[in-house]
């Protein structure tokens, strides 16, 4: 009777795992009861109470207790009528959290074979799945890193003490002259030192012209005047590459040491504002509606600042509480080869320190994916392979339909990180 009980609460606990999550205290004291009765088929036994208990501290965690009696026979010449019986059971889940970097490639690129609508629809519907993984705010965090040649990390934050000015002084002149640009016609003008240069085709307004401390912004047919400015304030919030080997590394910026803080620069294609670690999961689908494809193509830099997002300054990172243990992720995808760096437009060069973030995300203890999405018929990327933690987290798909299936395919593994034996 007694290896019959402990059989009948370890079926049950399993069970009632799925559930407790969403039942009160009544419900599941209902369904374990009546599970348990189910599967304990001893009509001996007497006065049997089952106890369950759910609890969320430190994870998920449910314990059911069995207890009862049993009439004895031959002990009872001895006195003893009956014996008691009882047990209990213990089932952990989601004691561990998750952090995730999506790094997702919106160059011009992807613009073509219905590459960026349809990584758009992945990424949400991985989203979901990372969301319902989640038992508490803060199970599950993610953060967005768009980029191409660059990475916008805001416009807003000119005045950072993160962001170093040198090279974009020098090519958009100084504050006394007048910088900035303007999309006028479908064309972006940039205004750099004396006078206009063509930035490519846009369709919307940027961020207007700063011209001897005023703010000039255009509203499609005449300036208005938008206060005061230092050529700064029309920083449209792209940055480049780190001086080397801060290119690849997660060392927080410092304005002691130029070398670790982050070059702005006026890049016509800046994609969209990255997006820190959030369990804000309105906002964060609202980031991938925002991405719109546009640039070339800097694996690096995308690499950079997602490992930057889960570790170091200038993002705030949320606590760790010690009753947890942390998975931390790293999800690549890209479309193309690597063109342009701020050091490089040879290909074999930027993708040697590609490589090199790659090598110190893993040294670091983080998970990553690389998945390419090949529909132009290139070799398979041997980088990208390597870069993957191992050959089960790399993905190359030939059409733009394919990278739902993986991004599914990998949200079930991120899922069953929550889940304890």
């Amino acid at each position: 009777m007694r290896t019959g009980l402990q059989s009948a609460l370890d079926a049950t606990s399993l069970a009632m795992a799925k559930l407790a999550p969403t039942l009160t205290q009544s419900e599941l004291q209902q369904k374990t009861t009546a599970y348990f009765n189910a599967m304990f088929n001893h009509p001996e036994a007497k006065n049997l109470v089952v106890t369950p208990n759910y609890t969320t501290s430190g994870g998920s965690q449910l314990t059911i207790t069995a207890s009862g009696s049993m009439d004895t026979s031959f002990m009872r010449v001895m006195g003893f009528n009956s014996l008691n019986i009882g047990s209990n059971v213990t089932v952990k889940w989601g004691n561990s959290r998750l952090r995730v970097a999506l790094v997702l490639d919106n160059t011009g690129s992807m613009n073509d074979s219905g590459k960026m609508p349809a990584m758009k629809a992945a990424a949400k519907n991985l989203l979901t799945q990372l969301k319902n993984a989640a038992t508490t705010n803060g199970d599950v965090y993610v953060s967005i890193i768009p980029f191409s040649k660059d990475v916008n990390v805001g416009a807003s934050n000119y005045n950072q003490s993160y962001i170093r000015w040198d090279l974009w002084d020098a090519a958009n002149g100084s504050s006394s002259g007048f910088s900035g640009s303007i999309c006028y016609n479908g064309t972006l003008w940039v205004v750099s030192g004396g006078g206009f240069t063509n930035g490519g085709s846009c369709s919307s307004p940027t961020s207007g012209i700063c011209y001897n401390g005023t703010l000039y912004n255009w509203n499609g047919s005449s300036f208005t005047t938008g206060g005061s400015c230092t050529n700064h304030q029309t920083w449209n919030g792209c940055v480049t590459d780190r001086d080397q080997d801060y290119d690849t590394t997660n060392t927080a910026p410092s304005a002691s040491i130029a070398a670790t803080l982050f070059p702005a620069e006026q890049f016509h294609d800046c994609p969209v504002q990255l997006m820190p670690l959030s369990y804000d999961w309105t906002a964060l689908n609202a980031k991938i509606d925002e991405m719109t494809p546009g640039g070339m193509t800097n694996q690096t830099i995308g690499l950079q600042w997602g490992f930057q997002s889960l570790t170091a300054a200038p993002f705030t990172i949320p606590a760790k509480d010690p009753n947890y243990t942390y998975n931390q992720v790293v999800i690549l995808l890209t479309d193309g080869l690597n063109t342009q760096s701020r050091f490089s437009t040879t290909q074999s060069t930027i993708d040697a320190r590609t490589k090199k973030a790659c090598d110190n995300i893993k040294n670091a203890g983080i998970t990553l994916y690389a998945l390419q999405v090949n529909t132009d018929g290139d070799p398979t990327s041997t980088m990208l392979q390597q870069c993957a933690t191992d050959t089960s987290k790399f993905f190359t798909v030939t059409s733009a339909g394919q990278i739902n299936a993986v991004f599914s395919q990998i949200g079930t593994q991120l899922s069953k990180l929550r889940i304890s034996k």
